[in-house]
């Protein structure tokens, strides 16, 4: 994983000292960003910063550690809590801290919270993964079609496609690059596959054209004629309503 970025909060430089010194002989390379001597300070350098976890310090003069939240909207980092009373430890896990440390530091104990702070961070960075890949499929699913044909199924790029022609219980596609693939479906399947793109228009009982690709409309003739040169039919009844869609297309 990539080093960590982390930030030290004590009032104590001795401690703070001892803490540096530690993290740096750790396995996992940590950059320390800022060593603060009091909250305020250390909170201007999260807010300038982006820490991956934060050492602070509990009991500290004006402002205990645990007070952090009263600081910041939301805390976007891991804490581990370095204190010299054990008792401080109920505050540090009420505000979800990750580990808390006693002075003087055991290496042993600082080794076991560093290893539970790197799983937590992993933990998290595949949950973020995941829903960025989620998030990627639903997108491309919104962009793609699946095309049920006699023995495949063929997912195409919905921009790709010129016009659906219905054929019986079949439908023709044609595509861009001038190519029809012929699907077992009939074009009412599609229109309702279709239904929440607005760039496709029902225009006749046998055609759902993709507006986009249409250059012209010939209305005495009832012809929609599409850029890969392919006419089309278009009922009269629908004539306003294609307009309309064409004018909301383009805007």
């Amino acid at each position: 994983m990539e080093r960590l970025k982390a930030i030290i909060i004590d009032d104590e430089l001795h401690a703070r000292e001892v803490i540096e010194k530690l993290l740096l002989n750790y396995d996992v390379p940590i950059y320390i960003l800022a060593s603060c001597p009091d909250l305020i300070s250390g909170v201007a350098e999260i807010k300038e910063n982006t820490p991956d976890v934060l050492f602070l310090d509990v009991q500290m003069p004006n402002h205990a550690g645990y007070e952090i939240v009263d600081f910041l909207d939301k805390i976007e980092f891991e804490i581990i809590f370095v204190t010299a009373f054990e008792r401080y430890a109920i505050n540090a896990f009420e505000i979800n801290a990750i580990d808390y440390l006693l002075k003087p530091i055991d290496r042993f104990k600082l080794d076991l919270a560093l290893k539970r702070l790197i799983e937590k961070i992993n933990s998290k960075q595949k949950v973020l993964e995941y829903h960025d890949i989620l998030k990627r499929l639903r997108s491309d699913r919104t962009n793609k079609l699946l095309i049920p044909e006699l023995n495949n199924r063929r997912l195409v790029d919905i921009e790709d496609i010129i016009a659906l022609e219905g054929d019986g219980s079949y439908t023709k596609i044609h595509f861009i690059d001038r190519n029809i693939i012929t699907a077992s479906k009939n074009l009412k399947y599609f229109e309702k596959k279709l239904k929440n793109n607005s760039a496709f228009f029902r225009c006749h009982r046998s055609w759902l054209v993709h507006i986009k690709h249409v250059s012209y409309f010939n209305r005495s003739g009832g012809q929609l004629i599409m850029k890969s040169g392919i006419i089309t039919r278009i009922s009269r009844r629908t004539y306003d309503l294609f307009e309309n869609g064409l004018n909301k297309s383009f805007r």
